[in-house]
């Protein structure tokens, strides 16, 4: 039992041994163009925190095997966050227009939660993420090229006071949805 508990403490570690903001470190703010169901509209998260927990998740591209999963797994969730009073917003280096679709796409974000731009990497890099260049002759799962860097897989649960519940970060798509999830329905046991 006592190496069980060690093993769960060890990995709880790192779960935020990867991403450079930690718990407890003030998030920056940002507002960005971002896209939801295929409309493109300003997103703040100095906004969408006066309305509860945000869930902000990095992701490499849209249109790529894990990202697809990621995002659709959010999707499937998404009542469950919002049953939390948690919102969402996917945040990657892709083109607004890329995006459009990728927001829409029943296989992907359904239209259920934003997602947004940052093609400069300006919101990554505030996050202190790594943000690699553009690999020349990378394709996406239809085919097209990708043009932009790529931030690493994050994802933060900033709280409605703008701190850092939670950074999640080397797991794969779909375990990071989950322990997302878990931590929002942890936060909401709490208050």
């Amino acid at each position: 039992m006592k190496r069980f508990l060690l093993a769960c403490l060890l990995g709880s570690a790192m779960l935020s041994a990867n991403a450079a903001l930690k718990e407890g470190d003030t998030a920056p703010d940002f507002t960005a163009q971002a896209s939801q169901a295929g409309k493109a509209s300003s997103y703040s998260l100095k906004e969408a925190l006066k309305k509860g927990p945000v869930v902000v998740y990095f992701y490499p591209s849209a249109f790529t095997k894990g990202c697809n999963l990621q995002a659709h797994s959010f999707a499937v969730n998404f009542d469950k966050f919002a049953a939390t009073g948690a919102g969402i917003i996917g945040v990657s280096l892709d083109t607004i227009a890329r995006l459009n679709e990728f927001s829409a796409d029943p296989e992907f974000c359904a239209g259920k939660f934003p997602v947004a731009s940052d093609e400069d990497g300006k919101i990554s890099k505030s996050f202190e993420l790594d943000v690699r260049e553009a690999v020349p002759g990378k394709k996406d799962t239809r085919g097209n090229d990708i043009t932009h860097g790529f931030a690493e897989r994050t994802t933060f649960i900033v709280t409605p006071d703008g701190k850092i519940a939670a950074s999640i970060g080397g797991l794969k798509a779909k375990e990071n949805v989950d322990k997302a999830l878990e931590v929002v329905q942890h936060l909401t046991v709490k208050h």
